[in-house]
């Protein structure tokens, strides 16, 4: 006889883990804490018998990770896991799926977000790091959504766009670890408007830099703000310069061809996205190392030139073009692109949501390579993927011995997915396929219909 009640919360813990590699014998355990798991399954008023929190949140996550992102195929995969474990199916119907997911605390997604970016990104193998700095990437994009009136209010399509011809548009700015790949935390707000620029998002990220972290950002990051708040915390890092600013390598501490020492004076005008108080702490002027390599200007906080040769950090910083790649991937092949939710509320879960299935399938690159000897960044994102995909209903039903048996295979099959390593290509922003024959909407959708 098949059982009709909810799954106990240690069957329901047991499948969270199973299904993304949890286990206490693999590296990198703890991503997501017991505490924090122990929380998202008390949050909200559980009132579904099949929908609890935890297995709504593991069935968010495959429906951001699938190919269509429905929410019926998100219910499918939750009765297969019922059938297999012996329950009765739960219903095809998506509204108590949809009900539940509205009860997930946001603040809970954020945290397991940043706590599983955090594990990954310390608990890095030393062999990844760069001179033992743990490097940081940031770097900003953009997101759409449907265009309904939550999302239109919160998050207001482009200005120049009429309305009912645009989607609303929401900016996000990632850190983004070197060394794994891993999301370590995000802001989100407005496309447009006063403290909606890459610049004022990416000052609530500060704090989430550690010291001796080595941040590289592109010239949109190089302010005078930036750069003291920086460094009064004791993070590095290698910047390109503004192209506004005109270098005279004549000028300072000279360390070498096109590479000197100089003071920078702390400008008379305040950063927008910066308080009265904090503007006022920062101190009167800083000290900074700025160097040209093939006629790239770059500025930064490592001042020794015989430990950190010039060619040596314009190398380092070539990396950086890494979180363009990993944008595009949880944009292009995760879905992010275009999100699928109607309410703005419901857009920053879906946001979350993606970026903890992206830091998971991270977590089993990296452990994959600390058990064969690789590195994260030459191992295949999509393979991984494909086979957490393909293997979860699996890995719920497996115990101990029997689930050992199954990840390790599946660990060394990630191991064996290499990908070729290359410098970033010197090419156009264009595309080879041209889009459809179909003109641009002059007027809503609506209006066609009804004419």
């Amino acid at each position: 006889m098949k059982k009709s009640s909810r799954l106990s919360l240690r069957l329901q813990i047991r499948s969270f883990k199973n299904t993304f590699f949890q286990l206490n014998d693999l590296p990198f355990k703890g991503l997501i804490p017991d505490s924090l798991i122990e929380a998202i399954h008390q949050s909200g008023n559980v009132r579904s018998t099949v929908f609890t929190p935890l297995v709504t949140l593991r069935a968010f996550l495959f429906q951001v990770l699938s190919s269509t992102g429905a929410c019926k195929e998100a219910v499918a995969h939750v009765l297969v896991e019922r059938i297999s474990l012996d329950y009765n199916a739960n219903s095809m119907n998506t509204g108590p799926y949809c009900k539940s997911r509205l009860r997930l605390q946001l603040s809970h997604l954020k945290e397991a977000v940043t706590s599983s970016g955090k594990v990954l990104h310390n608990q890095a193998s030393s062999n990844w790091l760069w001179n033992g700095f743990r490097v940081m990437l940031v770097d900003g994009t953009t997101l759409l959504m449907p265009d309904t009136d939550s999302n239109q209010k919160t998050y207001p399509q482009q200005k120049a766009q009429k309305q009912g011809l645009g989607f609303p548009i929401v900016r996000l700015v990632g850190l983004v670890s070197l060394a794994t790949g891993a999301c370590i935390d995000y802001a989100i707000g407005p496309y447009q408007g006063k403290r909606t620029g890459e610049t004022s998002l990416f000052s609530d990220l500060i704090q989430s830099l550690c010291k001796q972290d080595l941040l590289l950002g592109d010239r949109y990051y190089t302010s005078y703000a930036n750069i003291a708040l920086l460094t009064k915390q004791g993070t590095l890092l290698v910047f390109r310069q503004q192209s506004t600013v005109k270098s005279d390598f004549r000028l300072g501490q000279h360390l070498g061809a096109k590479d000197h020492i100089i003071i920078v004076k702390k400008p008379k005008k305040k950063t927008v996205w910066i308080s009265d108080a904090a503007w006022a702490e920062l101190p009167d002027e800083l000290l900074i190392r700025e160097f040209s390599v093939k006629g790239i200007v770059y500025v930064t906080t490592l001042m020794n030139a015989k430990n950190y040769p010039k060619k040596s950090l314009a190398e380092l910083y070539h990396q950086r073009w890494k979180i363009e790649v990993d944008f595009r991937t949880i944009k292009t092949h995760m879905g992010m692109e275009m999100l699928r939710c109607k309410t703005a509320e419901m857009v920053k879960k879906e946001i979350a949501v993606h970026l903890l299935a992206y830091n998971l399938i991270r977590a089993n690159i990296a452990r994959a390579a600390c058990l064969n000897d690789k590195e994260p960044r030459h191992l295949s994102f999509m393979a991984a993927a494909q086979l957490m995909r393909n293997t979860a209903s699996l890995c719920i039903t497996l115990t101990g011995v029997a689930l050992g048996k199954i990840i390790h295979p599946l660990l060394v099959a990630i191991a064996q997915s290499e990908i070729g390593q290359r410098s970033r290509p010197n090419q156009p922003r264009v595309i080879k396929r041209r889009p459809k024959g179909y003109p641009l909407m002059t007027k809503p959708r609506s209006e066609y219909a009804t004419s």
